[in-house]
Formats: structure tokens, sequence, C-alpha cells
């Protein structure tokens, strides 16, 4: 694997820092600000919000770029915001410098993985994107964590300054490590959105929204379930984070090669193995042993999902991929809104701590027999468009690439 994947995802790493960190700060900005901790909540909101619309807006601008320097720019607007956020002298500043920081967020990944494919030989993309993404993973279990106890014991704010600082070591490494990449003479916005209106693409699309939202139902009332139901203390609640951040860097190792030798049947599994932890889950989650093994498996086999989506609608939007890839986090942080605000409808409706369990159960055969739709649609050839050459039990890359 190429030097330039570490760049990849040490950026990815200062990403899933400052995305999840906020979770375990808002008592701390709530205390700061003088506004309450569910107002404070507004500031995960906006950085949702960001990414959504920042992922088609800015891949849009950005079309006729080369692909490197739209790295530089992107992650130069991350480290902004994230400096912007540590300095905000009031709330609703702050809510403006998440927002700048969630912006380039799904530019980046859309970017990114087309960049992380084009560095390798065919047959090891998938790998390449997944090496990406453990980036992302070990943020959970590392940056998080750390992040969260340096603004406990430091104050919110040094906490941002440090991801501006992990923004700044980012731009070194990208300037440095990654390749010149210009973009192909066919590329354009034009074909970007032609791209992204292929209906595998949507079909892939809203797998995920559907499928990932199964994970958010559960993730986002994670804490309150383990203390109210499992009863473990609130101290505990870190290492029950940082385990399912364990959970998702097994579920990104195990899906690279899988996806490389099998790209449905790996979305299949992965999206059929979400549903029965999620029951599990639901019966689990009164005894302390059990309860922390789901943990992990709902972390290894929701995120198991991710790379085979994302080379999903970048080889169904071979020709254009940028849009398709950077609208595809758009789709997993509508699946992050739309799990969390259907858990917690489940909740208030008195169905109890574990009634998101099977919220999220329901949610994954969704997008399962979404991706099940889409892939006889493409055996069938309906659309004309297949994702493998041979069978869809292979995955060989449709990608133009690089080896190194």
């Amino acid at each position: 694997m190429p030097l330039a994947l570490l760049a990849l995802a040490i950026s990815a790493f200062g990403i899933g820092t400052t995305e999840f960190v906020m979770m375990g700060l808002l008592p701390n900005v709530a205390g700061d600000l003088g506004t309450s901790v569910p107002t404070a909540g507004y500031l995960v909101s906006a950085y949702a919000l960001g990414v959504v619309v920042g992922a088609p807006l800015l891949t849009a601008l950005g079309s006729r770029i080369p692909r490197k320097r739209m790295l530089l720019l992107l992650m130069g607007v991350f480290t902004v915001g994230n400096l912007f956020s540590a300095l905000a002298p009031s709330f609703g500043l702050l809510v403006v410098g998440r927002l700048l920081a969630g912006l380039p967020h799904g530019a980046f990944f859309g970017v990114g993985a087309v960049v992380a494919a084009k560095l390798v030989s065919e047959g090891r993309q998938a790998r390449a994107v997944a090496t990406m993404f453990l980036g992302l993973t070990v943020a959970n279990i590392v940056g998080v964590p750390v992040g969260t106890l340096l603004g406990q014991h430091l104050g919110w704010r040094a906490t941002f300054l440090v991801v501006a600082v992990i923004g700044l070591v980012s731009l070194g490494a990208l300037a440095a490590l990654v390749p010149h990449m210009p973009r192909e003479e066919q590329g354009g916005l034009g074909r970007e959105v032609r791209a992204l209106a292929n209906r595998q693409v949507v079909l892939g699309l809203l797998t995920a929204v559907f499928g990932f939202a199964g994970v958010f139902a559960v993730y986002s009332y994670l804490a309150s379930m383990m203390t109210q139901v499992t009863g473990i203390s609130e101290g505990s609640v870190t290492l029950v984070l940082a385990l399912f951040g364990i959970g998702m860097t097994l579920g990104a190792l195990a899906a690279g090669p899988l996806t490389d030798r099998a790209l449905r049947p790996t979305l299949y599994g992965a999206l059929a193995a979400l549903a029965v932890v999620l029951v599990v889950f639901h019966f689990a989650v009164h005894h302390t042993a059990a309860a922390l093994v789901c943990v992990v498996l709902l972390g290894g086999v929701g995120f198991m999902t991710t790379t085979p989506l994302q080379m999903l609608v970048m080889r169904k939007a071979k020709h254009a991929p940028t849009m398709a890839s950077a609208s595809n986090h758009s789709a997993f942080n509508l699946a992050n809104a739309g799990g969390a605000w259907l858990g917690g409808a489940a909740i208030s409706a008195g169905w109890g701590w574990t009634s998101p369990t099977l919220v999220g159960a329901v949610l994954a055969v969704v997008g399962l027999a979404v991706a099940v739709t889409a892939g006889v649609l493409d055996r069938s050839g309906g659309d004309g468009s297949r994702v493998v050459a041979r069978s869809d039990d292979q995955a060989p890359s449709e990608l133009p690439s690089h080896s190194h």
C-alpha cells in the first residue's frame, strides 16, 4: 500500500475526531457558553448539515480542480473551521464553526476514495479505500476518548485547537505524499451529475440511507441504553464507545479484502448480520458481558457496509465517480440523522430504552431489500450498467488505476 494512503488516513482521523468528539463535550460547551445540553446538541446537527450540503456543493465547485489540490483545499477549510470553533466567543458563532468544519467532510472522503482507488492496482482498490477509512475508525478508539478527556480537563476549546493542529499535519502529509492527479479529460460537472443519476447509484445511496440508519438508531442512544438498562456506570461510557470504535476498525479491516473478492455478497452479508445483531442486542442489553460483545459486533457489521457501498457507487459512476462518492457521505449523514430521530421517536412513544434496537433491525432489513433489488436489476442488465465484468460474486474494478 502506498504511503499516500497514510496521508489520507491521518486526514480521516482528524475528521472522525471532530465529528464524534462533540457528543462527549456537550456538557462542557453548554456550561461554558451558558446554554442547555439539548440546545448544545444543535452543534452535532450543524456539523451533519455541513456534511450533507457540502458534499455535493463543494464537489461541484471543484469539479475541474486536480484532485490533489482539491484535497488540500478541503483540508484547509476543515482546519479553519476547527480553529474558528476553538476561538468562537459565542454559541451562535460556534454553530457557524461547526457548520464550516462539516462542509468539507463528504467532499474530502468522496475525492479521497477516488484517489485511494487510483493509487493501487486492480483488485486491491477496496482495500485501499478501507485503509483510508481506518483513520475514521481509529478516531473513535483514540481521538474521541482523548479529545473528550482533554476537553474535560483543559476546556473544550483545547480539543478543537488540537484538531486544528491535526489538520495542519494532514495538509503537510497530503502535500508531501499524494502524487499529482490531473482530472480526466472527460471530467466536469455535467458528467458528474449525469453519473449521479444512474439508477444503480441512486439505489446504492438509498441502501446507505436505510441500512446505516439502523446503526445510528442505536448508537445515538447507546450511552443511555447501557446506563439505564445494562446498569454500567456513567464513567464507563467512554469504554463502551471505544469498544464500538474497535468493532468499527475490525469491520473496516475485514471489509476491504472481502469487497475486493465479492462486492455485493459482502454488502448483503453485512446488512443481514446487522439486522441479526440488532435483534440479539435487544435481549442481550440486560446482561453486561453480552451487551459489550454486541457493542463490538454492532460497530463491526455496521461499518462493514461502508466500503462495499462506497465502491459500488464509484463503480456504477465509473466515468465520473467523484460526485457519487461524495454524495454517499451525504447519504450516511442522512442515515445518522434519520436513525437518531426514529430511535428517539420509539423511546418517546414509551416503547422503552431497548426499542431503538428493533427499529434499527427493521431499517437494516429495508436497506438489505433495496440492496438485493439493486443486485437483481443489475444482473438482469435492466439499467445497462453492471458493477463487474464477470459476475457479481467478484469485484474487479472498472475504475482506472495506477500501480505504485
